[in-house]
């Protein structure tokens, strides 16, 4: 694993990944937007990552979930890079982009070799998706549904209000994403863990954040703020957090 670290704005770093390779590599697995970091690779970072697969004769894994919640620039999927629909797997859903996580439909985008191997994954984890699932789906793919703007255009908009406020909480530092529906919070100018700190929160102000540990070494110290309330409830949570900050640096 090469970790992605919050001096780079959890971007990549591609001479790791590259200096990562070795004779028992067979794939690189991306994720762009990034969840939990909101990170937006770039497409020089994208087109730097396609040509390590490309040069090691490698597979690529881009799960693409949030591509159309990016707000700093516009997605790139590896994909259309010259060279690497034959080796590029794209991994996606309709749970983030059209808000319907229960409906629990997605797919997978690759060389038609690869089919049916993915047939039999399928069949081992799933007896299919009801018809009315499925008629819905091919509704949102089958042109451009402004909901979808809004959508994204929402979680800008309360991305850029939850930053705005939460830069007042003193010994840590808001991450104002690129894309995605999540804000992250470094906390570790308090001196807390952030499990320590999300219980304290939540104990406190009733405002339930998650602790990204689990996320890795890199995201260690940091909380993850969902944007899927209403602005009225993220305001007065925002106001919450920066209230629980300030007590601890009394």
């Amino acid at each position: 694993m090469v970790a992605l670290s919050a001096e780079r704005g959890f971007h990549p770093d591609l001479d790791s990944i590259a200096g990562a390779v070795t004779p028992r590599t067979r794939v690189i697995w991306i994720n762009s937007p990034h969840n939990p970091t909101g990170a937006v690779f770039t497409p020089e970072e994208i087109a730097g990552v396609a040509e390590i697969c490309r040069r090691r004769d490698l597979w690529l894994v881009s799960d693409e979930v949030y591509e159309d919640l990016a707000f700093a620039r516009p997605h790139t999927s590896p994909w259309s890079l010259p060279g690497m629909a034959e080796r590029t797997i794209v991994v996606s859903s309709l749970s983030k982009s059209h808000a319907m996580p229960g409906f629990r439909l997605g797919w997978i985008i690759g060389p038609p070799a690869l089919s049916r191997y993915l047939f039999v994954l399928l069949l081992s984890m799933t007896y299919g998706s009801p018809p009315f699932i499925q008629e819905g789906a091919l509704a949102a793919l089958d042109g451009e549904l402004p909901e979808v703007a809004a959508l994204r255009e929402d979680y800008r908009r309360r991305a850029d209000l939850m930053s705005a406020i939460l830069a007042d909480a003193p010994n840590c530092r808001p991450i104002p994403p690129e894309g995605g529906m999540f804000v992250l919070l470094d906390i570790r100018g308090t001196g807390m863990a952030a499990r320590q700190f999300a219980a304290g929160l939540l104990e406190g102000e009733d405002v339930a954040v998650l602790p990204c540990d689990a996320f890795g070494p890199s995201a260690a110290g940091h909380l993850r703020i969902s944007l899927t309330e209403p602005d009225p409830r993220l305001t007065e949570a925002g106001h919450r957090i920066v209230r629980f900050a300030r007590s601890l640096s009394v």
